[in-house]
């Protein structure tokens, strides 16, 4: 779902410097793979953080700032949200309750907020 909200996603994945042709071939690399465990695992911990989620803000800054040098805007984040709360919605049906819904978007919008300050501690010209 997530290249199909924005394509432009797509030249943001490369690894060992391949480019991929398609959403497809991306979404089938290995790499790529790893790379959505990598998020699950950021949002695995936000959830077993949820009461203390401060103590995540040093990591999730400093993803932030990985992420902006490989050249992610923030605004992109909202798409990967929306893939997210997608992905939920199919897996969990009905039982994906508007609350649920509300919850998963306020947990995830705190882990964009405390990655965003990654952005904005770097200095000028970096």
């Amino acid at each position: 779902r997530l290249f199909d909200l924005d394509p432009d996603l797509l030249p943001l994945f490369q690894y060992n410097c391949k480019q991929f042709a398609s959403p497809q071939e991306c979404l089938s690399a290995p790499e790529f793979l790893d790379h959505i465990r990598k998020v699950m695992l950021v949002i695995d911990a936000a959830v077993s953080h949820l009461e203390n989620l401060s103590c995540l803000e040093e990591y999730l800054c400093n993803l932030g700032k990985k992420h902006q040098a490989v050249g992610v805007k923030v605004e992109s984040f909202s798409t990967v949200g929306e893939s997210l709360l997608y992905m939920l919605e199919k897996c969990l049906g009905a039982a994906f309750s508007p609350e649920m819904q509300e919850a998963w978007s306020k947990l995830y919008k705190a882990v964009v907020k405390a990655m965003q300050r990654g952005w904005e501690t770097l200095p000028e010209g970096d």
